[in-house]
């Protein structure tokens, strides 16, 4: 079912926006005749099948998919590993990935530079979605679902002087990261299904990196697990914690009433 609303948005070519999530896929766009105006579609996965043969089916049977896009941005959700901009070595990434990452034999390694962080964002792409991409769209661009989030937090943790860490929830994992200066402090992921899970991992990394209990901040956003629960477990160890609310974060805008929008995809719309 699409949704349309009016935006304070980017300006940005014309795109058919897939997100390709941990069994999900859905379609964004902003409308080419109302501009301003943001229209998504969620897709329903059919199990059983891979993601890029449903892509290649939503291609087809998707309203919004189905117009005549020449170009794309695929958003990808896959396991990702942040490099200072003066140690990446574009000739040894697809090596260094496969070691650091295992399992994603058949996936396409790709890189994204995050000026802002000085740091290089490496990932894979499925090589059997991509190709569904490549073979659809004469211009494909492609980014991580976290590249905006990234941004995003990064220039709001410049508000007050306590120093920050950040839990992203979704696809049923947690990203979780804290900035220091104009680069990444810490940057990973974790399969987070559940509360227990998740304030296990939060404070692994709260203590790994010696933030103060009573001082610093923790800020959860995103599509949280038992998030009443969760909060007030995470209160008894962390007096500041912080739950991210995107009407308010984004002034209520519009598109923050799209029911069941992914917060990396506000992030990657909204100026």
């Amino acid at each position: 079912m699409q949704q349309t609303v009016n935006n304070t948005i980017i300006r940005k070519s014309p795109r058919l926006v897939i997100r390709a999530g941990h069994n999900t896929l859905s379609f964004s766009a902003i409308d080419r005749e109302r501009p301003g105006t943001i229209i998504h579609e969620p897709y329903t996965v059919r199990s059983g099948i891979s993601l890029a043969a449903n892509l290649r089916e939503a291609l087809r049977e998707a309203q919004l998919a189905s117009g005549t896009w020449q170009r794309a941005m695929l958003l990808v959700d896959a396991p990702v590993l942040i490099v200072p901009v003066n140690e990446f070595d574009e000739s040894q990434v697809s090596d260094f990935y496969r070691y650091s990452i295992s399992g994603h034999d058949n996936d396409v390694v790709l890189s994204e530079v995050l000026p802002v962080v000085n740091a290089v964002a490496v990932y894979g792409v499925n090589r059997d979605l991509k190709l569904v991409v490549d073979d659809r769209f004469d211009d494909v661009r492609f980014s991580h679902v976290c590249a905006s989030v990234w941004n995003h937090l990064y220039r709001r943790s410049f508000t007050g002087v306590r120093q920050k860490l950040y839990a992203y929830f979704h696809d049923k994992k947690m990203s979780v990261f804290s900035f220091q200066q104009n680069r990444f402090r810490f940057a990973n992921s974790f399969d987070a299904d559940h509360a227990a899970d998740a304030v296990y991992f939060i404070l692994n990394v709260w203590k790994q990196l010696a933030f103060d209990n009573k001082r610093d901040e923790l800020h959860l956003v995103g599509d949280i697990p038992e998030k009443d629960s969760m909060e007030k477990e995470l209160r008894t160890f962390i007096q500041n914690v912080y739950v991210i609310n995107p009407k308010a974060e984004f002034n209520r805008s519009p598109i923050t009433a799209i029911s069941h929008l992914p917060y990396d995809l506000m992030t990657y719309f909204i100026k």
